[in-house]
C-alpha cells in the first residue's frame, strides 16, 4: 500500500489540468507508438484512495482479478479508466473533470471518477444488479426483487458511465466494459463513438437460457444494449450459447450460431468463449515461500492441528456458492466415516459483501448455524470439525492455506468460472492435493482432472471427499500436474491478450510482455 507522506496535500497528489494529454494528444501519441488506446469501464476502481489515521492519504493499489490484470496494458497504452469512486478520499485527490494519475508516483494514466449519490448506490448496485440481474443469470428466479426504481436508476447510472467512457475515447481507442453492471452502458457509447473506436465487454458471472431471462420485464432493452457491442466474451460456451439464444428472440437479429456472430443493425458483433484465468505464476511463488513453520504458525492461531489432514473452502458469503449444502456434505461424511473424526479439518475460509442486502445477511446467519451444529454435534475439546475464519487473511497467507491443504471443496451452486479453484490449483507446489469441483462451476468445463460434485447431494458429495482423502499418492499427483499445466498455460495474462486480440488491440504479447511504453 502506497502512502502519501502526512506533510504532503492533497494539492500535491492531484493531477493538473495541462499535465494530462488532452484527447487530440492522446490519439497524437497512440499512432506514434504504434497501438490503440484502451479505455475500461468497471465497477471497481484499480486505485482507491482513502484517509489514513493520522490523516495522510493512502492508496489501495490493484492486487489480483481483472484490475490486476488489465492495469499494465493500460499503462502501455497511456489510456484512461472509468470507475466508481467510492474511497473517501477519492474526491480530494481528483481534478475539476473528475479525474487523477495512476499509478502513484509513476503516473501512466488517467482514472476518470463517476460519482455516485447514496440513492443511485442503493438502485443500482444493491438494487437492480444484485437483486435483479445476479439471481436471474444464477437460475435463481425465486430471489429476484423487482421494484421500479432499480430499473430506473441502473438506466442512468449506466449512461453516466457510457458519457464518461465516450469522453476519453478518441477514434484509436478500444472500450473494455466489464460485468454486468453495464449492460445499457453499451448502447450510450455506440451512439456517441468515434468513427473506428471499437468495443468489447466481458460478462464474469453466468448467462441463462432464454425461458429464464425473459423473466425480467425488459429483456430484449438489455440484450439490445449489450449487442452495441463489437465483441462480447463469457467464460465458458455453454453461457456463450445461452446468450446467442436470447440475442435470435430481437427481430431485428440474424444469428450465425456456428460462427458466434449476431448481426445488427447492419454491424457483426462477435460472442465468444474466453475463460478467465489466475496469475499463476505469482500464486505459485507467493505459496512456494509460505513454509513449514509459517503454515504452524497459522494453523496454531486457528487452532488447528497441522498434522491432521485438512480441506479448505474459500468464499464470498453468497447464496450462489453452496457454503450450506458444503457442510450439509461434511456432516454426512462424518456421520458415514466415524473414522475420519479427529483426522480432518475443514477450514471455510469467508469474506462478506453486499451485507446490506437481507439475502446476504440471512445466509451469513445460516453459514454460522450450520458450522455451529456441526461442531456440537462431532467436535471434541481436542478437535473442531469446522474451523470458520472471517477475518483478514494476507494474500500470502491464502496462498498458503491453500498450498498446505489437502484437499479443496469448490462447490457452487452457480457459478461463471469459480477462480479459487484455479488458485488452489497453482498453489499445489508439492503437487499432491485434491480438487472436487461442482459440476456447475465454469471451471468444470476446463479443469479434467478435478473430482467432479453435485452440491446439492450430499451423501454423492461425501463419497467424494472421502475418495479425495483415500487416492493414492501417484494419482493424486497426475491428476493436479495436468490441473497445474492447464493453469499455467491459460492464466490471466492469456485471458487478457485473447479478449483484446478479438477486439481488435494490436499486438496483445508486446503490451503484455515487461515494461511500460508500446
Amino acid at each position: 500500500m502506497a502512502k502519501t507522506p502526512p506533510s504532503e496535500t492533497a494539492d500535491d497528489i492531484r493531477l493538473e489540468a495541462d499535465d494530462r494529454m488532452n484527447p487530440n494528444q492522446r490519439a497524437d501519441a497512440e499512432e506514434a507508438a504504434g497501438s490503440r488506446h484502451l479505455v475500461v469501464v468497471s465497477n471497481r476502481e484499480p486505485y482507491q484512495h482513502h484517509y489514513e489515521a493520522d490523516g495522510s492519504i493512502g492508496v489501495e493499489e490493484p492486487v489480483g482479478g481483472l484490475t490486476a490484470g488489465l492495469d499494465p496494458v493500460v499503462q502501455k497504452t497511456r489510456g484512461d479508466w472509468v470507475a466508481w469512486g467510492d474511497g473517501d478520499a477519492d474526491a480530494v485527490v481528483t481534478d475539476d473533470e473528475d479525474c487523477v494519475a495512476v499509478p502513484p508516483g509513476d503516473e501512466r494514466y488517467t482514472l476518470r471518477r463517476v460519482w455516485l449519490t447514496d440513492e443511485e448506490v442503493s438502485g443500482y448496485y444493491y438494487g437492480y444488479s444484485n437483486r435483479v440481474l445476479w439471481p436471474l443469470c444464477h437460475d435463481l428466479v425465486d430471489r429476484i426483487e423487482m421494484e421500479p426504481e432499480y430499473w430506473d436508476t441502473y438506466k442512468s447510472v449506466n449512461e453516466s458511465f457510457g458519457r464518461a467512457a465516450v469522453e476519453r475515447a478518441t477514434e484509436n481507442s478500444t472500450v473494455w466494459i466489464q460485468d454486468y453492471h453495464f449492460c445499457l452502458a453499451p448502447k450510450t457509447i455506440r451512439e456517441s463513438l468515434p468513427t473506428g473506436a471499437n468495443m468489447v465487454q466481458f460478462w464474469h458471472i453466468p448467462w441463462p437460457a432464454w425461458d429464464t431471462f425473459r423473466v425480467v420485464p425488459h429483456p430484449e432493452e438489455l440484450i439490445e444494449g449489450l449487442l452495441a457491442n463489437d465483441v462480447i466474451g463469457f467464460h465458458v460456451e455453454r453461457y456463450r450459447d445461452n446468450f446467442l439464444e436470447c440475442a435470435a428472440q430481437l427481430d431485428r437479429t440474424r444469428v450465425d450460431r456456428g460462427a458466434g456472430i449476431v448481426r445488427i443493425d447492419g454491424r457483426e458483433v462477435r460472442v465468444g468463449a474466453f475463460p478467465m484465468g489466475v496469475d499463476a505464476e505469482h500464486i505459485e511463488s507467493t505459496a512456494e515461500g509460505f513454509g513449514r513453520d509459517e503454515w504452524v504458525d497459522l494453523a496454531e492461531r486457528y487452532d488447528i492441528d497441522p498434522d491432521t489432514r485438512v480441506a479448505v473452502g474459500v468464499d464470498r458469503i453468497d447464496y450462489t456458492k453452496g457454503i450450506p449444502h458444503r457442510i450439509d456434505a461434511l456432516e454426512a461424511f462424518w456421520e458415514t466415516h466415524p473414522e475420519w473424526r479427529g483426522e480432518l479439518t475443514f477450514v471455510q475460509k469467508s469474506s462478506h459483501s453486499r451485507s446490506q442486502i437481507p439475502a446476504y445477511q440471512k445466509i451469513a446467519a445460516d453459514v454460522c448455524e450450520a458450522i455451529q451444529r456441526v461442531n456440537d454435534r462431532f467436535g471434541t475439546d481436542e478437535w473442531t470439525p469446522i474451523v470458520h475464519i472471517d477475518d483478514y487473511l494476507s494474500q500470502r497467507e491464502l496462498f498458503g492455506l491453500y498450498r498446505h491443504s489437502d484437499v479443496a471443496l469448490v462447490s457452487p451452486l452457480r457459478d461463471g468460472m469459480n477462480l479459487v479453484a484455479k488458485e488452489y490449483v497453482a498453489a499445489q507446489v508439492e503437487e499432491d492435493g485434491v480438487l472436487l469441483l461442482s459440476e456447475f462451476a465454469g471451471a468444470h468445463e476446463q479443469m479434467d482432472e478435478a473430482i467432479p460434485i453435485n452440491p446439492y447431494s450430499p451423501d454423492g458429495f461425501a463419497e467424494s471427499i472421502r475418495d479425495a482423502l483415500t487416492m493414492a499418492a501417484g494419482e493424486r499427483r497426475r491428476r493436479m500436474r495436468s490441473l497445474r499445466d492447464h493453469v499455467r498455460e491459460d492464466d490471466l495474462d492469456a485471458w487478457v491478450a485473447d479478449l483484446l486480440e478479438a477486439a481488435g488491440l494490436a499486438a496483445p504479447e508486446a503490451l503484455l510482455a515487461g515494461g511500460h511504453d508500446v
